[in-house]
């Protein structure tokens, strides 16, 4: 009988502490917080539009948000997503349908850790 392997994707996010860093230096403890939660915000929407975009395959769409998503997740030190986000760019704008949902996919998971990472970030400061 053929043995089953079950991959499992389980790869590490990074968060940049230093865009964080300066959030709270330049706008203090609360405004900080704000802007961390509505990057939170802004983030879980552009990731699920990703989806929508992919799924309905609207590239130009897709690639609007994933763009949009890579700006954000810069601005508050989620490395690793921010680089996906771009990856998803790179393969819409390349027109190569597998390596677009792979990278979609990708993205999905990234997405969910890291904002899981930094929702505990965040709660653990404040």
């Amino acid at each position: 009988m053929p043995v089953l392997a079950v991959l499992r994707h389980e790869e590490g996010v990074r968060l940049d502490p230093d865009p964080l860093v300066a959030l709270f230096a330049e706008l203090g403890e609360g405004g900080a917080e704000r802007v961390v939660r509505r990057a939170l915000l802004e983030l879980s929407e552009q990731l699920s539009e990703v989806a929508a975009h992919f799924a309905a395959g609207r590239t130009d769409d897709l690639i609007r948000s994933a763009r949009m998503l890579a700006k954000v997740a810069e601005q508050v030190g989620m490395a690793t997503l921010a680089r996906v986000a771009r990856d998803v760019v790179r393969t819409g704008a390349a027109g190569d349908l597998t390596a677009r949902a792979a990278t979609v996919a990708r993205l999905g998971r990234i997405g969910e850790r890291s904002l899981a990472a930094l929702w505990d970030l965040s709660e653990a400061g404040g």
